[in-house]
């Protein structure tokens, strides 16, 4: 069965600024890797439509996401954190990745594919339940994930976030839910400054430190695989962010195409064994634009192994 690539010309209208790392280009980049290394005829193509209100609902606060949509801005910029600028075609490029997700699910359960991988921006997950920030609108990921939950009845999913940054806005969302099992890993400390304290036992932070290469990141996250396997989860979705890349100045861990192959390849076995591989994967980070495209591809070939 092929992975279904999900994406939409909707999210390449969000331009924050020419000079802005969160760019465009990152799919025009990704587009051109997926035809350049002919992993275009072995995976399927889908537009996503946009999220429904009450799909954001399910992750955020009713009064933010109503204030989100109300006061997207029409002309100019509005800035919502310090990194995150909405310009006239932000919100449209949101709706349409917190959709991606979505379709996502909706593809697996109704048995035309049972992997998708998402190349959609603005990114998500570092959106917290009643807060923007971080690049991110709302949060993609956790959108995805309580529509297995809640519209499908799954009883358990489990998040792998392998973005250089930790996924603080997933962790927000999830830190008194059980029903999913949140594993990240991320270079610390560095922004957003969290997840090295203690926390609930559905929630397996891993630190890593600055200049960490592949084999000592390989080591590092073992930890998270033996807690998949005793979880179960029904679906297990990844925050696929890529700038933990060596040639991502935006970051300083040294990890390269073959460590994402790695551990998606772990988190592929382990789907494959417990839920019948099925996975949903959505672009995160990620802002060397060769690196990242190469490593997308990395990723996709090794959930279609």
């Amino acid at each position: 069965m092929p992975i279904t690539f999900i994406s939409s010309p909707k999210c390449l209208l969000h331009d924050m600024d020419p000079e802005h790392p969160e760019q465009p280009a990152r799919l025009h980049s990704i587009n051109d890797q997926i035809i350049s290394s002919g992993v275009e005829f072995a995976i399927d193509f889908a537009d996503t439509p946009p999220v429904q209100l009450a799909q954001l609902y399910r992750a955020h606060d009713n009064q933010f996401v109503d204030k989100i949509i109300k006061e997207a801005p029409t002309e100019g910029h509005k800035w919502l954190d310090d990194d995150t600028l909405m310009m006239p075609q932000s919100l449209d490029a949101a709706m349409h990745a917190a959709g991606a997700g979505v379709h996502g699910v909706d593809l697996i359960m109704s048995g035309d594919t049972n992997k998708a991988f998402c190349a959609v921006r603005p990114p998500g997950h570092h959106a917290e339940y009643a807060k923007s920030g971080g690049f991110c609108i709302f949060n993609n990921i956790a959108v995805a994930a309580l529509h297995a939950l809640d519209h499908y009845g799954m009883k358990k999913v489990a998040i792998i976030d392998f973005d250089v940054h930790h996924g603080n806005g997933t962790e927000d969302i999830f830190k008194d839910d059980p029903r999913v099992l949140f594993c990240s890993s991320f270079q610390h400390p560095f922004y957003p400054f969290s997840g090295d304290k203690p926390t609930n036992e559905h929630i397996l932070n891993i630190p890593i430190p600055a200049g960490t290469k592949g084999d000592e990141y390989r080591q590092m996250v073992m930890p998270w695989f033996d807690k998949l396997n005793d979880f179960l989860p029904e679906m297990i979705f990844v925050s696929a962010g890529f700038d933990g890349h060596a040639e991502d100045a935006l970051a300083h861990l040294r990890l390269v195409e073959a460590d994402y192959e790695w551990v998606t390849l772990q988190i592929k076995n382990i789907a494959d064994k417990h839920c019948g591989g099925k996975i949903v994967s959505m672009l995160e980070g990620g802002y060397a634009l060769s690196a990242l495209s190469r490593s997308v591809v990395s990723h996709i070939k090794a959930l279609m192994n």
